[in-house]
């Protein structure tokens, strides 16, 4: 169906808006999925807060004009899906891999961080980022140990002489 200039500019404005606000983008080729299929990824990025949509090239290289992914200009080929992250740097990289694991006709073609753009052999590199839940309890124990160990230092010598008093007790018992 032929957009008209109107209908154009507003795609752009929309994916341009998008983009300046997303961390990440996955550019996916979607060749030889079914409606179902696409139904489903797209389904399922609504729930992980991802947000896809299916763009004209042209229109995606005027709408990354200006942003971080102007960097995908050389990857934007044949039909495809873009997955852009909005909080979560690895959640369109996460989706993406899951989706392409179940159908095999779901082939990444570039992905892209913060203007850098990556090989499709990254996409498991990107996905494997921790989500923000994540790093954060990954900070708060390395945060944490510090003053654990502390403690436990602190602590030692009192119970290894309960230990030893503990000891001596037994002893004694087992000789009266």
């Amino acid at each position: 169906m032929p957009l008209n200039l109107e209908n154009k500019k507003a795609i752009v404005a929309e994916v341009a808006k998008v983009a300046a606000n997303s961390v990440s983008l996955v550019a996916a080729s979607y060749r030889g999925l079914t409606v179902a299929q696409i139904t489903t990824l797209r389904k399922t990025a609504r729930e992980t807060g991802v947000y896809m949509r299916v763009v004209r090239n042209t229109l995606a290289r005027r709408a990354f004009e200006g942003t971080k992914f102007a960097c995908m200009d050389e990857a934007l080929t044949g039909p495809l899906v873009l997955a852009f992250s909005q909080e979560d740097p690895g959640a369109a990289a996460r989706l993406i891999r899951d989706f392409a694991k179940k159908f095999d006709k779901l082939e990444v073609k570039a992905v892209s961080i913060d203007g850098v753009l990556l090989p499709a052999k990254d996409l498991n590199r990107l996905a494997s980022l921790p989500t923000r839940n994540e790093a954060i309890a990954q900070l708060m124990s390395v945060m944490k140990a510090p003053i654990t160990k502390f403690v436990r230092t602190l602590v030692e010598p009192h119970s290894k002489l309960v230990r030893t008093f503990a000891a001596v007790r037994d002893k004694k018992q087992q000789t009266a």
